[in-house]
């Protein structure tokens, strides 16, 4: 099926919607207008202290990243804290064992992606202690933590 928002890997929520509208009897600039209106009351929520949960997908709260004091008393907000950034949990469901999956990943497959035009052959005796090379390979996706940015810059990229 050919991608109505070209072959990038990452999808704004204009893309999302376009697909969404073929799929259901909503119109594009409905979705839109809900996914906005989403985005818009979650910040307030979760500006309040709320935790927010869409059921079915998962729940997002605030964090906060902060340095220890000696005591209570030593605690500023202003000094010690340092970061605030949004967690988000995905929803999990206990399958008939017991055992609990997380809803998005149930049913996904891994399979290994084409090779990249990369020597991958082992160095030679002579070139082991070289300090050469770096990046080999094309990025794989991945939350590999981050610095707690909200990602919003994305958000109209399509």
């Amino acid at each position: 099926m050919v991608s109505p928002c070209g072959d990038d890997q990452h999808r704004g929520y204009r893309c999302t919607a376009t697909i969404m509208q073929r799929n259901c009897t909503v119109k594009k600039s409905d979705i839109l207008a809900v996914i906005t209106e989403l985005i818009e009351t979650m910040q307030d929520q979760l500006q309040d202290s709320k935790r927010v949960k869409l059921n079915g997908f998962g729940t997002f709260k605030i964090g906060i990243c902060s340095e220890g004091a000696n005591s209570a008393a030593d605690f500023s907000v202003s000094k010690n804290v340092k970061n605030l950034h949004v967690l988000f949990m995905p929803e999990v469901k206990s399958d008939a064992s017991g055992q609990r999956k997380k809803t998005f990943i149930t049913g996904c497959s891994v399979q290994e992606a084409p090779k990249n035009d990369v020597d991958t052959s082992k160095p030679k005796d002579d070139e082991a202690g070289s300090n050469t090379g770096g990046n080999t390979g094309g990025s794989t996706g991945g939350n590999t933590g981050g610095n707690g940015g909200d990602g919003g810059e994305d958000l109209d990229k399509d």
